[in-house]
């Protein structure tokens, strides 16, 4: 996504974000006089992988234009428990209206990083990529991909409109993979990927005879996944998925597959405790 796109995307993310927690007014804000000028500390509780600043920062913005942030870590950063990560000055009613907005955005893609960032040091020295799916939070689809960036993953297609994965109903509906590999390959446009998942080794056989470039292997085990790469050699790409979880992770990138899909990258989300505090 081009960074235009990007700022667009981020700036309707936080609208949507303020509007429900805001919505007619900040009641409690309005303890404090109006005019009223404050700094805070953003600190984290917790070590992990700073991502979403800009999240955090137009979530301010937007209830002050004026304020300053000054950041003392970025994005992709390794954060330690007890870190000062930014110190925020502006109006003080904008600064308690903006916080919860802001840290839950900081704090949710921090933990999609950090998730990320595991994975990937888990691989570290395997010629391998780690990628994600579209097993995304509803809402955050893009936020949560550029989490993964930052973590140091891969994206997988964004969402139905940039890329093809023919799963099994795709193949039962087309009435095969020959047939449904066809198809794909007569829509996609260049630039278009076209992925085709099989569940055994008779229908990876199948998916190369027609043409496949990009396979997903799904649920093999070991000993399965180390025969499609011995049988497949150079005439695909192939891609692990399905339950692989990190103790099993480095077994299956020495395998030899080039990329293995982890669904638990933005699904199974634990995030990053987050504090602002007024100095």
């Amino acid at each position: 996504m081009p960074d235009s796109e990007l700022a667009s995307y981020i700036r309707r993310n936080v609208t949507n974000s303020l509007d429900e927690d805001i919505y007619t007014g900040d009641l409690s804000a309005q303890l404090l006089p109006e005019t009223l000028i404050s700094t805070a500390q953003i600190n984290t509780r917790q070590q992990g992988v700073l991502c979403g600043t800009q999240w955090f920062e137009e979530c301010f913005r937007i209830q002050d234009p004026d304020c300053v942030i000054n950041w003392l870590a970025k994005d992709g950063d390794r954060i330690s428990a007890g870190q000062t990560l930014c110190e925020v000055q502006g109006r003080a009613r904008a600064l308690l209206s903006a916080e919860r907005c802001a840290l839950n955005l900081l704090q949710t893609l921090s933990g999609t990083a950090t998730r990320t960032r595991l994975y990937v040091d888990a691989v570290a020295g395997i010629n391998v990529k780690i990628m994600d799916t579209r097993k995304t939070l509803p809402g955050l689809r893009q936020a949560q991909k550029y989490a993964v960036r930052v973590g140091g993953g891969h994206n997988q297609r964004i969402g139905l409109y940039d890329g093809i994965l023919i799963k099994e109903n795709h193949i039962a509906a087309a009435g095969g993979i020959r047939p449904v590999l066809q198809q794909a390959f007569h829509l996609a446009k260049p630039g278009i990927s076209v992925q085709i998942e099989v569940e055994n080794l008779a229908q990876l056989d199948e998916a190369l005879a027609a043409g496949a470039k990009l396979i997903l292997l799904d649920n093999f085990d070991l000993d399965n996944l180390r025969a499609a790469v011995l049988h497949t050699g150079n005439r695909a790409e192939l891609e692990a998925s399905g339950g692989i979880t990190i103790n099993d992770l480095r077994d299956v990138a020495l395998t030899g597959v080039g990329r293995i899909s982890i669904g638990s990258l933005t699904k199974d989300l634990q995030t990053i405790d987050l504090s602002m505090r007024f100095s």
